[in-house]
């Protein structure tokens, strides 16, 4: 029986958690060409400036840049950018369709890793944060970082 080892992620959105509440998350395919899949196991991407959205009934991922390998292949026009379709469930996507047109939702892609050799990008279905909200999160983190500072002083 083969065990999963768990992969360090490709690309991690970190500023999804501080703009954005994470209500839900979701694991959603990705349809990738050849050198993309190449460029990914390189660890050429980047997710930060991504989002996803939905038309017709099917999700894509927008905004995510791959950069092309130089040794990929020389016959295709790479294009960094492009819009990839991400593959989730029909059930899955009639309740984000229903969150993001009814409930004023977002989606916000926030991590892509390999899951059983095939990548997957994490989706969260979120609601902006305020700018209170921000700072809120940023006091409460400043003081959980000071809290364990003084505990490990007590410690000694």
């Amino acid at each position: 029986m083969k065990t999963e080892e768990k992969l360090p992620p490709i690309a991690v959105n970190r500023k999804a958690r501080f703009d954005y509440f994470i209500e839900e998350r979701y694991e959603a395919g990705i349809a990738l060409l050849g050198w993309e899949v190449k460029s990914l196991r390189a660890g050429k991407a980047q997710i930060a400036e991504a989002y996803v959205y939905l038309k017709d009934g099917e999700a894509f991922l927008f905004g995510a840049h791959l950069s092309p390998l130089t040794s990929a292949s020389t016959h295709v026009l790479a294009d960094p950018t492009r819009t990839r379709k991400l593959l989730l469930s029909r059930r899955e996507l009639d309740h984000l369709v229903g969150a993001v047109e009814r409930r004023g939702y977002t989606l916000v892609p926030l991590e892509l890793y390999w899951k059983n050799g095939r990548a997957k990008l994490a989706i969260g279905l979120a609601k902006g944060k305020k700018q209170h909200d921000k700072r809120a999160t940023e006091k409460d983190r400043d003081w959980q970082r000071d809290k364990g500072r003084i505990m490990k002083a007590m410690r000694r």
